[in-house]
C-alpha cells in the first residue's frame, strides 16, 4: 500500500481527544481518524494503538472487520450506487457503467486526483425510490440514466 503524506497535527488532535491507555476507546479514535483524513493511514493507526495501549493487529482487525473503515484513501466525494434488487431491476448497473466511463474507474476505486470514490452497495433501505445514488452523502432517488454522470462534471 502506498502511503500518503498526513498531517501529523491532525493525528495528534484525534489522540488528545481520548485518554492515554484506555483501549477501550479504539474505535472512537479510528472513526475520528478516519474523519481527518478520509481513510486511516497507518501512521495514523501506529499513533492511536501507542497511545491506548493497543496492539497493531488488534487495530488492523477492527479495521478490516468494519466495512465503514477504509485503509486507501478515498476521495473527496463518495458516489454510492445501490445495486440491490430494486434499484437493480430499475437500472442500477447503466448509472455504475456509466460512472465508471466518466471517471475511469471501477467500483471501490478513486480517482488519480482524489476526487471522486466509486462504490456499489446492496441496499440504502430506500427501495420506493429506486435507483438510489449517494454523492457526497447526499441521496438521490429516481436516478435516471445521465445524471450522476451530469453532476460528476459540475
Amino acid at each position: 500500500m502506498t502511503e500518503h503524506c498526513i498531517d501529523l497535527e491532525k493525528v495528534d488532535g484525534v489522540l488528545a481527544r481520548f485518554p492515554a491507555g484506555d483501549p477501550g476507546h479504539l474505535i472512537h479514535a479510528l472513526q475520528d481518524l478516519q474523519a481527518e483524513f478520509n481513510y486511516l493511514p497507518v501512521p495514523g493507526v501506529e499513533a492511536i494503538c501507542r497511545h491506548l495501549g493497543v496492539p497493531l493487529s488488534k487495530a488492523f482487525s477492527v479495521a478490516t472487520f468494519y466495512k465503514a473503515f477504509s485503509l486507501h484513501p478515498k476521495g473527496e466525494i463518495v458516489i454510492r450506487i445501490c445495486t440491490g434488487t430494486a434499484c437493480h431491476i430499475r437500472g442500477a448497473q447503466v448509472i455504475v457503467d456509466e460512472l465508471v466511463d466518466e471517471l475511469n474507474v471501477k467500483p471501490g476505486e478513486t480517482t488519480p486526483d482524489l476526487k471522486f470514490t466509486v462504490e456499489t452497495v446492496n441496499c440504502v433501505g430506500a427501495c420506493a425510490m429506486a435507483p438510489v445514488v449517494s454523492f457526497g452523502g447526499r441521496y438521490h432517488g429516481k436516478v435516471k440514466p445521465g445524471q450522476m454522470a451530469k453532476e460528476v462534471r459540475s
